[in-house]
């Protein structure tokens, strides 16, 4: 569930003539899901459009949903390979050949690189921290560009933990901060979690979590709705359909239905009714296409979420898929990376450049490195000089601003059609 940070200023990028630009190779809005009559005889929380009847029990009494996945991994070949380079030297070679990849099928393309293409980026302030919490989740989806699941052990430190505090406290006693973005894996799932949202809720600035929402459902997280609810926290959840079978064949079996009744849970404690309560859904697309023009595709999630299960939510954000980690070997076993690459590259919009999150946001991996983004800490793209957290005492320190922005090819992806950054 990870692909990068999204604000609210720049929510309204998809807008004007930019909107019709993912048209043409975008999926159909049809494509998310089964229409509605069939849906409802294959899938039993499409049973009836009233709240009453439609509201979603806890599944299996809040059972976990990490022996499903784990059982879900072990029959995955490709899963199970990637385990295994993981554990290897071989992980780093395949990162590398990933990379190569990339440009390999832009070259036999004749299409132009990133770096051909795009001016040179220049970070600015740093107004948003982006922090990727660790790598253990309850799921592990199949486009997880920073490969997630329940057998990651990957996580911040304390030390890390409370330099994270005292920046954020900087940060907004300057006037600079304004966003402390929490990520991971499942970030609720860190133990530290809880404590670094009290600390940071109360300085002024806003707290986004980027959330799972089958989280919500995890046992011992009975509570978590109120705790988020409590602390004003913005949350920015993973949904990347309204269709059970097509959320599942993503991010695994019943993960619709725990999806669903998270969002409930959320709408109960005021989420996405409460104007102070921000709630926001996440599209990405279930196949190599960009997405379809967000303002549709928000109607059409209002429409079935709202119908259907009585679902409110506060904005849809339609994201690309980044072809790097997990996504990036699979286009390559199916034999789709050369027409997604020629794809994001025929889709290049030089307009989306003065939004893109690289320039003022500053992105730190659970080991502490800094990057310009999430998706460069995960192939090894770390900023001029590798600096770590701990070497920063400001975020308005001189090495981290006015420098070039570290690119690569996966980059087409945040500048392609309306943009997803």
């Amino acid at each position: 569930f990870r692909t990068g940070v999204w604000r609210p200023r720049v929510y309204t990028t998809r807008t004007g003539q930019r909107e019709g630009m993912n048209s043409v190779h975008s999926q159909p809005l049809t494509a998310c899901a089964l229409p509605r009559a069939s849906r409802g005889r294959t899938h039993s929380l499409h049973a009836t459009r009233t709240r009453t009847l439609c509201r979603v029990a806890h599944p299996k009494n809040n059972t976990s949903l990490i022996p499903e996945t784990l059982r879900e991994m072990q029959d995955d070949e490709q899963v199970q390979r990637m385990i295994e380079e993981r554990e290897s030297e071989r992980a780093a070679e395949r990162m590398r050949e990933e990379t190569a990849a990339l440009g390999e099928a832009l070259r036999v393309a004749g299409t132009p690189t990133f770096a051909q293409t795009a001016p040179t980026l220049t970070r600015r302030v740093v107004d948003t921290l982006q922090i990727n919490i660790g790598l253990y989740c309850n799921q592990a989806c199949n486009h997880c560009h920073v490969e997630s699941s329940p057998l990651r052990t990957e996580a911040m430190s304390d030390e890390l933990l409370d330099h994270v505090i005292e920046l954020c406290r900087e940060g907004a006693k300057e006037g600079t901060l304004r966003t402390l973005d929490i990520t991971g894996g499942a970030p609720e799932l860190h133990p530290g979690f809880r404590r670094v949202v009290q600390e940071t809720s109360q300085l002024g600035i806003e707290v986004i979590d980027r959330c799972n929402l089958t989280v919500l459902m995890e046992p011992g997280q009975e509570d978590l709705a109120d705790f988020l609810a409590e602390h004003k926290v913005r949350v920015v959840a993973s949904l990347p359909c309204y269709s059970a079978e097509n959320v599942d064949a993503q991010r695994g079996f019943g993960v619709f239905e725990r999806s669903i009744a998270a969002l409930q849970r959320l709408n109960d404690v005021g989420y996405g009714v409460d104007k102070s309560l921000a709630l926001d859904l996440v599209y990405n697309p279930g196949g190599p296409f960009l997405p379809p023009p967000q303002e549709k595709l928000e109607v059409a999630y209002r429409t079935e979420l709202g119908d259907l299960y009585g679902i409110v939510f506060t904005s849809l954000l339609a994201l690309t898929n980044v072809p790097i980690k997990r996504y990036a070997d699979r286009l390559i076993r199916r034999g789709e990376l050369q027409a997604y690459m020629e794809l994001l590259a025929s889709s290049y919009n030089s307009a989306t450049l003065s939004s893109v999150m690289c320039t003022y946001l500053l992105s730190v991996r659970h080991d502490g490195a800094l990057f310009d983004c999430d998706f460069n800490a995960q192939i090894e793209m770390p900023m001029a000089g590798r600096l770590s957290l701990l070497d920063v005492s400001s975020l308005a320190d001189e090495r981290l601003l006015s420098r070039p922005v570290v690119t690569g090819n996966h980059c087409f992806a945040c500048t392609a059609g309306a943009g997803s950054s």
